[in-house]
């Protein structure tokens, strides 16, 4: 393999690099690791331990990172999958839990009635659908908030009111004041404190109602039925976007069984809209509006909403988010003719609520300026979102699934080709990937491979070995740091065996200024995939200093692979996988997100 390192990352003495060798491949990556990341991991450590507190009103400090430090102390991501398995059988329980804590907070579940919510769910596209949604409900002039997950950078990218995460100040201020209230009445509660994305969806309706937001959307995490933002009572509308397969150990291992999960969000009386899926997951969620008694419609195609006159423009690239665009003018549709108090609405045509066993077809409409607007001024990162540093150009898509991948493969292939011909010379296509979780990567990876990369990168979802200032946000405590670089390397045998390039890595480590510390000969270009320990060692690599916007490696690279990659007219990179990589990929490009 190539397991290559960056001048923060490489050994500090002679004799380390000479012991090097005679190391066996996986005790050499194990060595290393513990050494590139022991540092970092003691100050988080210590960092969480100082900032926790059962009583942290008395901290001396309350600034934002002290807050996510708090924040990180709470069950984390993996803790609450492995408790939404326990109490798949009792989902009444977990929504009891819910209302607990809600309660321990001082709000009441009729509160939220106040927030006049629109309740997403789906596979892929939701956060799409909500991002549309909003952008469409701003132009109307109306104060929104809107929650959704993972971020990508900084956690307040969850909880935003018109549009925009909410101020570190604001997110520090509303964070302790409802973890003060849990914690103080967690002792006559056996100690219990919600999991982070309870207390994140807790904090996020309580945010929304000290800032009277005009209507709040509310992108569910995982399902729907047994989802903690399911306390929601009365929404005033439901969408379903595309469904597919995911989190199979919780949700169920074939496609209607996700669907039964996903129409958990229905509610009695209260109109849904899905868009268009297949034949079998289309019947359950049918089955599953008419047991609640949900008026279902199914979103016709964007192009009937258009005429000779109008031709609907999307902010998101990639012919996928034309569903999900759809989605959103039907919620807009129905949310605007409940609210009915601007003129430009009330010529809206009516829908009528008919009572069927079968969805109906939602009518069309001609949308109306602010939708029109809305829809193409719409942005949202990490999806189908393309960004270019002078010759390096990022394709960044945050598919994890095997259809949002199908989909970003399609929407890359025909951006990089029409880019492609006008570039000025010849054009590298680089890979960089991860996946997480329980996902299958090799068979995302086998999707992958009609792009005809020149080279594939490897890295686990850490911005950088060395902890910066505000990498507490993207701190992950679910797994060690064996396990996430053994699934680089797996990932990395897969690359292997799908290309057919030769009979699987070898045990070949190269230092910055490209000294083999093994014999081994060079190879040639493109047929080694690589394997880096952070985004930004990976970053560096491939940019090769002419990205102005990532700090330069300390020594240039040698070797035919570096001098394709800085001689090309043009640099390709998509970055999929893992929205957790998209996020830690976008945190060195785009420093305004953080």
């Amino acid at each position: 393999m190539f397991l290559l390192l960056t001048s923060a990352c490489q050994p500090s003495c002679p004799m380390m690099a000479r012991s090097f060798r005679v190391c066996d491949s996986s005790l050499l990556t194990g060595f290393l690791l513990r050494q590139i990341w022991a540092r970092a991991a003691r100050r988080n450590t210590e960092h969480a331990g100082r900032s926790y507190s059962t009583k942290p009103a008395r901290l001396p400090r309350m600034e934002y990172q002290d807050a996510v430090c708090t924040l990180n102390t709470l069950q984390t991501n993996a803790n609450y999958l492995e408790l939404v398995k326990r109490e798949r059988g009792q989902p009444q329980m977990q929504l009891e839990a819910m209302r607990l804590f809600l309660q321990r907070t001082g709000l009441r579940v009729e509160d939220l009635d106040q927030l006049n919510i629109i309740h997403v769910t789906g596979t892929k596209g939701k956060g799409s659908t909500c991002a549309f949604s909003e952008h469409i409900f701003r132009n109307c002039g109306l104060r929104t908030g809107f929650y959704s997950s993972p971020h990508l950078v900084q956690v307040r990218e969850r909880i935003r009111i018109n549009g925009q995460p909410i101020s570190k100040e604001l997110f520090t201020k509303y964070f302790w004041q409802v973890y003060n209230r849990l914690d103080e009445t967690k002792d006559a509660h056996y100690g219990s404190m919600p999991a982070y994305f309870r207390f994140l969806t807790i904090l996020a309706f309580h945010v929304f109602l000290q800032e009277k937001v005009d209507l709040a959307l509310i992108e569910v995490g995982i399902g729907g039925a047994y989802d903690c933002t399911n306390i929601i009572k009365k929404p005033w509308v439901c969408g379903v976007s595309s469904l597919g397969v995911d989190h199979t150990s919780i949700l169920g291992d074939t496609i209607e069984k996700i669907a039964w999960q996903k129409g958990g969000i229905f509610k009695p009386g209260v109109p849904a809209f899905t868009v268009k899926q297949p034949e079998n997951p289309m019947k359950v969620l049918a089955e599953r509006a008419q047991e609640i008694g949900c008026h279902l419609q199914v979103c016709p195609d964007l192009e009937q909403y258009e005429s000779d006159k109008q031709h609907l423009q999307l902010g998101l690239a990639g012919r996928h988010q034309r569903s999900n665009a759809t989605l959103a003018l039907q919620l807009c549709h129905s949310w605007l003719q409940r609210w009915g108090r601007h003129e430009a609405f009330l010529s809206l045509p009516k829908t009528e609520l008919l009572s069927s066993h079968w969805p109906a077809l939602a009518p069309a409409f001609q949308p109306c300026p602010a939708m029109v607007t809305g829809l193409r001024d719409t942005k949202w990162h990490g999806r189908s979102q393309t960004i270019r540093n002078g010759p390096i150009s990022y394709f960044v898509d945050g598919a994890h699934t095997t259809r949002s991948m199908l989909a970003c493969v399609r929407w890359f292939r025909e951006a990089a080709a029409e880019q492609e011909r006008t570039a000025e010379g010849p054009v590298v296509r680089v890979l960089l990937f991860n996946a997480t979780g329980e996902r299958d990567s090799a068979a995302l990876l086998k999707l992958l491979v009609p792009c005809q990369f020149d080279f594939a990168v490897f890295c686990p979802n850490i911005p950088e070995t060395v902890s910066s200032s505000n990498a507490a946000d993207q701190q992950n405590f679910n797994v060690t740091v064996e396990n996430i670089l053994t699934r680089c390397l797996d990932n990395q045998k897969s690359w292997w065996r799908l290309t057919e390039q030769g009979a699987g890595p070898g045990a070949e480590l190269l230092l910055p200024g490209g000294l083999p510390l093994v014999e081994g000969g060079m190879r040639r270009r493109g047929a080694e995939p690589l394997v880096f320990p952070c985004i930004l060692s990976a970053l560096q690599w491939i940019t090769q200093g002419r990205d102005p916007q990532l700090p330069c490696d300390s020594k240039p690279r040698a070797g035919s692979a570096a001098r394709a990659l800085r001689e090309a007219g043009a640099v390709q990179v998509l970055v999929t996988g893992s929205l957790h990589l998209v996020g830690g990929v976008l945190k060195h490009l785009d420093p305004s997100l953080s």
